[in-house]
């Protein structure tokens, strides 16, 4: 029985935290589909500007990591509560950036939220690198990626 409950746990938080996660690559998904265009299209992109079709995949991907590894750190013995806030909190500024630049239009804000995002994923990948490994490196391709769209998003600014 106590087996049984203790698997029943953690499938139900990892059920609570890909909802959790996931409810940010929604209200993401939602700013782009509904805001993206005519105006994106009519960017000067640089010439390593991914094609559209790449975005889907790499997020849902990386969503699944983040998934994976916060609720990795959540079943340690010595997760500490600030971090799981402090995952809560970088997904808001992880939806915020695709408000900011398809809804408002705003690269320069655009830009300052992902470099806030930037510094909690490194906040987190430390924490969670004291606690749980696995977790840590679960983070990195995500950590790889939004320093890539920084580079994709000054990019934009300079070309507009």
């Amino acid at each position: 029985m106590y087996i049984f409950n203790m698997l029943k746990n953690k499938f139900l938080t990892f059920l609570l935290f890909l909802a959790i996660t996931f409810s940010a690559s929604f209200i993401g998904v939602l700013s782009t589909i509904t805001f993206k265009e005519p105006w994106y299209s009519l960017l000067n992109k640089p010439t390593f500007n991914p094609p559209d079709w790449i975005f889907g995949p790499v997020w849902t991907s990386l969503y699944l990591m983040m998934t994976f590894s916060i609720w990795l750190y959540w079943h340690t013995k010595n997760k500490d509560m600030n971090t799981v806030y402090i995952y809560f909190i970088h997904l808001i500024f992880n939806t915020t950036w695709s408000v900011v630049f398809f809804v408002f239009h705003n690269m320069v804000l655009a830009l300052l939220v992902l470099i806030i995002l930037i510094a909690l994923i490194i906040n987190l990948f430390l924490r969670f690198k004291r606690v749980k490994m696995l977790s840590a490196y679960l983070m990195i391709p995500y950590l790889l990626w939004c320093s890539f769209a920084l580079i994709l998003n000054t990019s934009l600014i300079m070309l507009n």
